[in-house]
């Protein structure tokens, strides 16, 4: 492997204006191509097989006009007054909706008996000629503008239910780019010198423009997540940052130890550069298993990612060399007065070596300590309760939400959350002389506050119960309702509608998330066996991963689900977890928590090839990574961070999960547990059997350095001698 980084950065080094011009040509094509035939982004959320699916294909195929999509525009006059005094300006409001493309029907409160008890609040309920996961923002943008004039009559108009939750575009807050800004920092602050801080940062937007623009044309041959976008451009910029600050300080030393720079370039290719590919290579598998779930949201979110992580591995080991080779040592120039230049320290002389050997010195106290402080922020993940987000969890800055709140407020939390119970005909069980009684039966249940007249197809053989429980989408209550609902009818009727689909979608995540996270343990356990040689190390790596993943997921927990400290992080309520957050959380965080593990390890067994010393091999790994592992650990976690302001509280999750563990992995992890374990096993570190290590193939991310220049140099020169 070392072999193979080595090799490709140098060919761009020798070539570094070709190599600059191709990755600009690359991104000429793939920008316009991706804004010319790009795809819609759209979330499937359907389980394969579920009871809520078969529901779904039978309606599509049977009742077609039943199958449309479905969204609610909400009315409501000011306190005090009724929504029937402006009846002329809701029943044009209604007729310029009927107008709208897509729209089968609109039919106002007044015709529909939509109306609050009390009078002032009314919904329009409209249905789409399109599935509801089909109904274009741009739709949305049109039945925004027909409600407007209603607004100036001095009513309140938003627009509610399923179609306009689910394809309302996400809004963003601006945070992400002052999380950017102060990645920028960070990188000046650990340099020195605004040139190379501005090297890693201008690659991560290369390789995220890049890596997002395919994202766009991979949505026009697949169905890819609204959230897909997201999630790639929040791990692509921390992995595009991170690959190029790691392969930037290792030439950074090579230099200071007196290696001209195309040795040093080289030599940092093949080390911190071959750990760079096996890093990024374990993302790329890790958000590849999304697919496992056999769901479709899920995979196409992994693929994404994996996408943009693969371009930022690219540009890590192509267009990096170019540019260090085009600015020579100008990337580490600093500006200092004659006589005062910084001595290079050893490795004996950080702080990062003495902590290594404290930590080794009392190896129980220190491993009891950090898992104490680990298991007691994983703790509250024990009582997660995971549903998936609606309406009700979004900003009240969106129109979605309002409409939300203002249907709970008149007619009960259970009218955010209808049920559509389908019945096929055709099939034993209830026949066309059964359906009262069904209804009647359904209506009895103390969890079901309504079922509506019956909707029978042209060809009489479908029949659809509309039904309203009492308790919202996201509440306990309403999936106790659906399963006894699902008891209660026979075998040839089914439960769909979005609460149903999604309640079945958190079923199959549970169901799958073990099958997800042995899939990724024993992928990452073989490819730490292959690299390092050892059977010890990638099982001590896999139990002290797993202690970072799940403090992040207790914090998370606490922070949401219980409350602690949402002022701090503008909640105005509790949440439950949402369902795909923690396989998502499990993919992305252990790919990551494999970053700094390789980078960490990688140099440890360098050190452990020249000395045979495990706990110094430790102290000098350490001392040699610990400043450039903190940075790039603070680096994420301002990005991520940048996150944690959106308006969206999935978002808000994701940004905080992720930030807490890289905070926990790069601080308790890889300073305390990983020296204060490898000193424990001490030599058996390294144990690998020899029968299985004869058969296994040699992969290796550590390279011995090509010798220096001719004419090393003590410092760092500001001469142009940069070739």
């Amino acid at each position: 492997m070392n072999r193979f980084t080595r090799r490709i950065g140098g060919a761009s080094a020798r070539r570094p204006r070709a190599t600059i011009a191709a990755w600009a040509v690359a991104l000429l094509l793939v920008l316009p191509l991706a804004g010319t035939f790009g795809g819609a982004f759209a979330d499937d959320l359907v389980a394969p097989g579920s009871r809520s699916e078969q529901a779904m294909e039978l309606l599509e195929e049977r009742f077609p006009e039943a199958s449309g999509g479905s969204a609610m525009v909400v009315f409501a006059a000011p306190e005090g007054d009724r929504l029937q005094r402006h009846r002329d300006a809701v029943d044009a409001a209604v007729v310029r909706i009927a107008d709208v493309e897509h729209v089968a029907s609109a039919a106002g409160p007044f015709t529909d008996g939509a109306l609050s008890p009390d009078g002032r609040i009314g919904f329009a309920r409209i249905t789409f000629d399109v599935p509801v996961m089909d109904v274009d923002p741009e739709q949305i943008e049109a039945l925004a503008d027909a409600i407007e004039p209603a607004r100036g009559e001095g009513l309140v108009a938003e627009l509610g239910g399923d179609a306009v939750f689910l394809n309302a575009e996400t809004e963003t807050s601006g945070a992400e780019a002052a999380g950017l800004l102060a990645a920028l920092v960070v990188l000046v602050v650990a340099f020195g010198t605004i040139v190379a801080a501005l090297v890693p940062v201008a690659l991560a937007l290369v390789a995220v423009a890049a890596g997002l623009g395919s994202v766009l044309l991979l949505a026009n041959v697949m169905d890819v997540s609204t959230a897909a976008p997201t999630i790639g451009a929040m791990i692509g910029l921390g992995t595009g940052i991170d690959y190029a600050l790691f392969i930037v300080a290792r030439h950074r030393e090579n230099r200071t130890a007196g290696q001209d720079n195309a040795t040093a370039l080289s030599n940092a290719m093949a080390s911190a550069g071959a750990a760079v590919l096996f890093a990024g290579g374990t993302v790329v598998v890790a958000m590849a298993a999304l697919a496992l779930t056999g769901l479709s949201f899920l995979t196409s979110i992994g693929l994404s990612t994996a996408l943009v992580v693969l371009f930022a591995v690219a540009a890590a080991l192509t267009l990096l060399p170019a540019l260090l080779t085009l600015l020579g040592d100008r990337v580490h120039r600093r500006r200092r007065l004659p006589g005062r230049e910084r001595p290079v320290k050893k490795s004996e002389d950080t702080a990062w070596w003495r902590f290594a050997h404290r930590v080794s010195a009392r190896p129980w106290r220190h491993l009891l300590a950090a898992s104490a402080v680990l298991l007691t922020l994983a703790a509250p993940a024990l009582s997660m309760e995971t549903g998936f987000p609606d309406a009700g969890d979004d900003s009240t800055t969106t129109t979605h939400r309002r409409a939300y709140d203002l249907l709970a407020e008149g007619f009960g939390p259970g009218v955010n959350a209808p049920l559509v119970i389908v019945a096929d005909l055709r099939g034993p069980g209830a026949g066309a002389e059964d359906i009262p009684e069904l209804a009647r039966r359904i209506a009895a249940d103390p969890g079901i506050v309504a079922v509506g007249e019956a909707r029978t197809s042209v060809t009489g053989d479908t029949v659809v119960l509309p039904t309203v429980p009492a308790t919202g989408p996201a509440d306990s209550d309403t999936a106790q309702t659906l399963e006894r609902v699902r008891d209660l009818v026979p075998a040839n009727v089914a439960v769909s509608g979005v609460t149903a689909v999604t309640d079945d979608l958190t079923g199959q995540l549970a169901d799958t998330l073990p099958v997800l996270i042995t899939a990724i343990l024993a992928a990452s356990f073989l490819l730490l066996m292959l690299v390092f040689r050892s059977v010890a190390l990638p099982l001590k790596a896999v139990v002290v991963n797993l202690l970072s993943i799940g403090g992040a997921y207790g914090v998370v927990v606490a922070v949401f689900q219980w409350g602690w400290l949402g002022g701090l992080f503008n909640l105005d309520g509790t949440f439950l977890i949402a369902s795909p957050l923690p396989t998502i959380f499990f993919a992305v965080l252990f790919g990551l928590s494999m970053d700094y593990e390789v980078f960490l390890l990688s140099r440890v067994r360098e050190e452990y090839d020249a000395t045979g010393d495990t706990t110094e091999s430790v102290a000098r790994g350490m001392a040699a990574t610990g400043r450039v592992i903190t940075s790039a650990a603070l680096i994420m976690t301002v990005v991520f961070l940048g996150f944690v302001a959106n308006p969206s509280p999935l978002v808000k999750m994701m940004g905080l999960g992720l930030a807490t563990a890289i905070v926990l992995d790069a601080t308790l992890v890889r300073m305390v547990l990983v020296p204060a374990a490898m000193a424990l096993m001490g030599r058996a570190t390294w144990w690998l059997p020899r029968r299985l290590g004869r058969r296994l193939p040699r992969i290796s991310v550590e390279a011995a350095d090509l010798p220096p220049g001719p004419e090393p140099e003590p410092a760092l020169a500001p001469g142009p001698g940069s070739r």
